[in-house]
This record gives C-alpha cells, structure tokens and sequence, in this order.
C-alpha cells in the first residue's frame, strides 16, 4: 500500500499558512475574461497556463512527444464519422459514407460509448496547443468542433452526440445501456477545454446548446426517475455543468450539477461512511471532483468535507505502491489487499481522476502530501502507461507477478483509459509549479521552464530525477520584489541540502513539508537542492512479507524476462483487457532475499541508471522503463 501518513492533513483548510490567493478556479487558462462566476472559496495556490511552463528534453518530455505523434496522426473525418452517420448527413462530403475508414474497438458503430474519443481528444488537442504552442493541435480542434457544430445543428433541439438520444430515454427509462451521460461527458468537457485553451468561441456555443437541451430534458423529470437514471455511469456531468455555470453565470447550469449528485453514492461519505465496499472506483471519483467543484464555486462546507475525507480516505488506504487502485475497476477491502495483486489492478483512469482531484485540493490547502501523492502517481503509473516504443497505452497497470502490460493498439481499441491518455501525457505541466502572490511552489522534479509574468520571473529547472536527486533552479529573470521559492521536502527524502550560489543554507523542515528560501532574486542566481534518495520496501497491510521495492518515489519491477509475451498488435489483445491470460510460465522466481532494516545491502546499483541487482541475479529497474517484459512489483520477501 502508498503507506503514506496522512493524519488528516486535509482537514481543517486552516492548517496551512500560506497566504490566500483569491483565484477563479484551479484550471490554467480559465482566466482572462472567460469566467463570469467567481469562486467563493479564496484558494491559497493557484497553477499556472499550461503555456508558462515549457518542458524541457527528459523522461517526462518523451512522453508528451510520443503523445502529440499520435494525436496528430488521427483523421478528424474519422473521428466525426460515428457522429455524422447519427446525424445522416454525408451527402455533402466528398466520397461520401464509405471514403471514412470506420473506427473499430469503443468508437466502433455498435459500441454505445461511441463518441468519447472526441471529447477526450478535444481537451487534449487544446492541452497539447496550450503546452506546445503548436498550431496543428488548434487546427484539429477548430475542425472537430466546426463539424460538431454541422451534426448539433441537423440533429436540432442542441443534442450532440454519436449515439442517438434514445440512448438517453432508455437511461431515463432505467434500461439497459452503457453509460450515455458518461459520453456526453467527456464531450462536454472537451468542448469547454477547447474554448479555455484554445480559445475556440464555437466550442462554448456548441456546449451552451448542449447545456439547454439537457435542462429542457431534465428539469422537468420526478425524483424517482432522476435517482433511477443516476444509477448508471454519468462520469463527471456535475463538474462539468459548475464550470459551463462559471463560465456563463447561468444558473440553470448549477441546477443541471446538483441533478447529477448521486445520493446513494455520495450521503453515506458525507456521513463519515468510507466503506466503499466493491462499488465501481472510477465511477465514483468524477462525482467526489464535482463535490470539490462545487465546494469552490459555492462555499458547501459539506462538499469540501466529502472531497477531503475521500482524499484522504483513497490515499491513505486504497491506494497500491505505483498511485495506482482498484482491480477489475472495483474497489476491494483495502484490509486484504495482498489478495488483490492480480491482473487486472490500476485502472489508469482512476488514477488520471485521481490526480485531478489531488489538484482541487492542493490549490485550496498547499501541503506536499499531496504533491507527494501525484509525483508517486505521475511516476509509476502515468508514465509508466505508456509504451515507449509505440506510444501506445495501458488500461489496466497489472501487478500480478509475471504479468506485463498489455497496450492498445492505434485504431482498434479506444478504451475510456486511451482516452484520458490523452490528456494525461500532454499536461505533466499542469503540477509542477504553482503561486500565491508572492510565493512559488516548486512541486516536481521535472526539467522546465517556468515565466512568471505577473511577478516579472523566469526560471530553469533542470535535473536528471529520479536518476538523481539534485535539482537546480536558475533564475533567468529576476523580479523586482522579494519573492519566496517554496521546495517541496519530499517523504521519501532525507534532510536536502540547499546552496544559493553556492552558499549553504539552513534547512529547518522535516519529510513532507516545504523550504522557504526568500530573497530578492537577481538575474543568474542558482539555487542548487540535492534530496537524498535510498532504497526501501513498502508492504501491503495485511503481509509484511509481500512488499514492493522502491527508490526515492520510484517502483522498481523485476525483470522477469520476455518467454510468451505477445506483442501489442496481436488481434487477440484489442479488446481482451478484463479477462487477457498472461500464460504465465511455471517456476518463474519472485522471491527476494532482502533486509527489510536495510534493503541497499541486497541491491547494487549499475553506474548512474536506475538498474539494480542482486547478488543472485535479479535485475530490478523503474516500472515506469518496464516494457513489452514481464515484472513482479510486488515481492515475495524472504527476510533475513
């Protein structure tokens, strides 16, 4: 388990003494203009636009590039298809219904969750404009939404979407069927992204339709049949109904979120009831993230006491090694989890909610547990989703023993967590710096480059982390005032050592707190912080025995070789994600022979890189560098 001690560092917000910031919302680029709502709760730390933080060449960079490759690649024609075919109106396209190869997996014409590609990859084209400044990524988004913009207006009434409305009268229905309100989502969502982002003005109309033809179809509805409707997945309609009411000040748009709250879900966690017994995970995360929406746009101390206890409840208990939870998308008695290392555990989408969360909160109250919690996640699991050969993703982040990942494939697949991969991979500079008025966080370890306009700054990071734990701070220009600079003290990090040119300075924090270092800065100042970094184990709660091996706040796999691994374009694996046979081989060792007091003693470490081995012959390195290769994450520790 994450193992970290939380001691309720959420609860109260008043723990924290940095200085309020009254900011509109925690989103970059929600700013200038575009918000007719303010926040009633002063948040004490804002993000930055994904446009002031640039990445620079390093691991994390790698990721963002091999995202954009693919992202590119997609056809808007192909992804308007399913969408054009619902709204029948080809005719005018050159070469017709049939010039469109047909998406296949979830975009597939049969699958009811048709359509949320699109809406995922509307938020990731104007994440991926904001933070590369790549004119290409807004032209995809302006061409997906000026075809959304044709299909809405021949469906009529502001309905959009890939599937036909009955979808949405069956659900109202209580019928079978997948989750449409789900769909319309992420759709929504992606629209919104696209006007905050990107800048896209149509983008909000079509949202602002799609907003009334929902009120007019909801608001007339009984109890009896809301609570029925809401028994099926809707994903995060409630954010996303507070942010189109804070961008438009419409409060027909605030009622449409408080119709999504899920009662059966949501009053036993505002009781103080955290058994969440085998409810589906991230189903139930998107609407604890409505909660800590609304808690910002309205005050609720309810809805901030929900959001908090959760955190804090996931975190703390439900939580594995990589930042990673659930199997099989449920959660399970987080008091039995050594019985829950298995395939199908890690659904990244949780993860990605997860962090979304995380960000709520860090802005509301600055403490680094929670900056401690997303570099874990950030590291073991989002990165490590990602082949690094194919750019391809992961649905589920298996810690069965032997397993490996098995990724999607670039037309056939289309899973909810390819979708989410999407952003995922191109907004790692979301979280790495955030500001009050006067104070700079520094929260991860991340090579970049950070402007400050307001405050007249510029700063390099640059480092080699995790392979190691000096990072250093330049500042490129100087701001004319005093100005604090924040550095997280991690968990996992002994007492750092901070040199300012060179000169030592005192450091008074202990693990999970920040360093305050405040000075007026000057143009060439180089703040040099090395963070101690070592190995150690962390167990699972119910078997000391069985524990993952971890350096600084990186998981290291077991290298367990290649024998049977299929590759990722095996038809088989399309689809095959909740129930792939691994066909484990017979024999395979994932035993380790460890003092558990001192883990370094068993372990030696090749050169610089983060490879380890053992006096027997195991190899250990990064899960986040484990590919196409099976690994054990969990050990089986034979304790001397």
């Amino acid at each position: 388990m994450y193992g970290m001690k939380l001691h309720r560092i959420i609860l109260p917000l008043l723990l924290s003494a940095a200085p309020a910031v009254m900011a509109q919302s925690i989103y970059p680029g929600q700013h200038h203009g575009k918000i007719a709502v303010d926040c009633a709760v002063p948040a004490k730390a804002e993000s930055f636009d994904l446009k002031d933080v640039k990445l620079l060449p390093g691991r994390v960079h790698d990721n963002l590039r091999r995202d954009s490759a693919w992202m590119a690649s997609i056809s808007v024609n192909r992804l308007l298809h399913s969408f054009r075919n619902n709204a029948g109106i080809f005719a005018g396209l050159e070469g017709g219904y049939e010039s469109v190869r047909k998406l296949g997996g979830w975009e597939s014409l049969d699958c009811d969750l048709r359509g949320h590609t699109t809406g995922h990859l509307l938020s990731a084209y104007g994440l991926m404009y904001a933070a590369t400044g790549d004119e290409l990524f807004r032209l995809k988004g302006d061409s997906i939404t000026t075809g959304l913009a044709e299909v809405q207006e021949a469906l009529g009434g502001g309905y959009l979407s890939a599937f036909p409305e009955e979808l949405i009268n069956r659900n109202i229905r209580g019928k079978s069927v997948w989750a449409p309100w789900y769909t319309l989502h992420k759709l929504m969502s992606g629209l919104i992204d696209q006007y905050l982002y990107a800048d896209n003005r149509k983008a909000l109309d079509i949202a602002v339709k799609m907003g009334d033809w929902a009120y007019t179809k909801l608001s007339t509805l009984t109890e009896e049949t809301r609570r029925l409707m809401l028994r099926n997945e809707f994903g995060g309609m409630n954010e996303a109904f507070l942010n189109l009411y804070s961008i438009t000040g419409d409060d027909r748009y605030r009622s449409l979120a408080d119709f999504f709250y899920h009662n059966d879900v949501i009053d036993p966690l505002a009781e103080g009831n955290t058994d969440f017994g085998t409810k589906h995970t991230n189903t139930f995360i998107p609407k604890v993230i409505g909660e800590a929406r609304a808690y910002e746009l309205t005050g609720s101390e309810r809805s901030g006491d929900i959001a908090r206890l959760f955190w804090d409840e996931m975190t703390g208990h439900h939580t594995f090694a990589t930042g990673s939870l659930s199997q099989k998308e449920h959660y399970f008695d987080p008091a039995k989890m050594s019985q829950f290392i298995n395939g199908y555990t890690g659904e990244t989408c949780c993860t990605y909610n997860m962090l979304k969360l995380s960000r709520h909160l860090f802005c509301l109250n600055p403490v680094s547990e929670i900056a401690d919690y997303y570099e874990r996640a950030i590291f073991n699991h989002i990165l490590a989703q990602q082949d690094t050969e194919s750019g391809m993703v992961c649905y589920f982040l298996p810690l069965l023993s032997g397993a490996y990942k098995v990724y999607s494939t670039p037309e056939q697949s289309f899973w909810c967590c390819v979708g989410s991969g999407f952003e995922s991979h191109a907004k790692y500079a979301e979280a790495i710096y955030y500001h009050t008025d006067s104070d700079l966080y520094v929260n991860l370890f991340i090579p970049s480059q950070l402007t400050w306009a307001e405050r007249g700054l510029r700063l390099t990071q640059q480092t080699s982390f995790p392979e190691s734990g000096t990072v250093s701070l330049t500042i490129d220009e100087a701001p004319a005032e005093k100005t604090a600079l924040m550095l997280r003290h991690p968990s996992w990090s002994g007492r750092p050592t901070v040199r300012v040119n060179g000169r030592s300075m005192k450091s008074l924090t202990t693990p999970s707190g920040y360093m305050r270092v405040e000075r007026k800065w000057k143009k060439g100042d180089r703040i040099k912080v090395t963070y101690p970094m070592d190995l150690r184990l962390e167990s699972t709660p119910d078997n000391p025995l069985r524990a993952a091996v971890m350096y600084g706040p990186v998981v290291l796999a077991g290298d367990l070789g290649n024998e049977g691994v299929r590759p990722f374009s095996d038809p088989t694996v399309r689809n095959d994600y909740y129930t792939y046979d691994y066909r484990i081989p017979a024999g395979i060792d994932t035993t380790l022979d460890i003092d558990t007091d001192n883990p370094s003693a068993a372990l030696t470490r090749d050169g610089s890189s983060l490879t380890f081995h053992t006096a027997d012959g195991k190899t250990l390195r990064p899960l986040y560098d484990t590919h196409r290769r099976r690994y054990v994450v969990y050990w089986d520790i034979n304790k001397r």
